[in-house]
């Protein structure tokens, strides 16, 4: 089975032949943010774990710009950033259920024996590695605080 990185490589030929502008600018964007990981001071190469934190940061960007051109009323370019997005989670794992994760979190909660939402800390250290690019950081927290303050606290 190829690397992420392989298979990234491949798809960019595949985009080029094509002429898919989107996925090739996508693409193009994602090496670029690759490469500047690698090359920053005490990096080395990156394994499928740390292209998938970038993947994972690079939709994040475009889901705060997706919102700021929102507010700005600039649809089409809302439009395109969505497409974008699409195109990078086709390089994530399979996205946990809102279900999955509810019980993700239950398990870290029980794990780290958590009473209210001071523990939080401890549960999201116990859930981070569990749920790492399967799930997005804020909707993780989000079940967390919600779970935690059920219990009170």
């Amino acid at each position: 089975m190829p690397t992420l990185k392989e298979r990234i490589d491949a798809d960019l030929k595949d985009a080029m032949r094509a002429k898919a502008e989107l996925t090739l600018g996508v693409l193009r964007m994602l090496k670029s943010a690759i490469k500047y990981k690698e090359v920053e001071p005490g990096a080395s190469a990156l394994d499928d774990a740390g292209i998938t934190k970038v993947i994972g940061t690079e939709i994040k960007k475009r889901r705060d710009s997706v919102d700021q051109y929102k507010q700005a009323g600039r649809e089409d370019l809302a439009a395109k950033e969505e497409q974008e997005i699409v195109v990078l989670q086709g390089y994530l794992p399979q996205q946990l259920s809102a279900e999955d994760l509810r019980a993700e979190v239950t398990r870290a909660i029980q794990e780290a024996q958590a009473k209210g939402p001071k523990d939080m800390g401890a549960v999201m250290k116990t859930l981070q590695p569990r749920v790492a690019g399967r799930a997005e950081g804020k909707a993780v927290s989000e079940e967390v605080k919600a779970q935690l303050a059920q219990l009170g606290g």
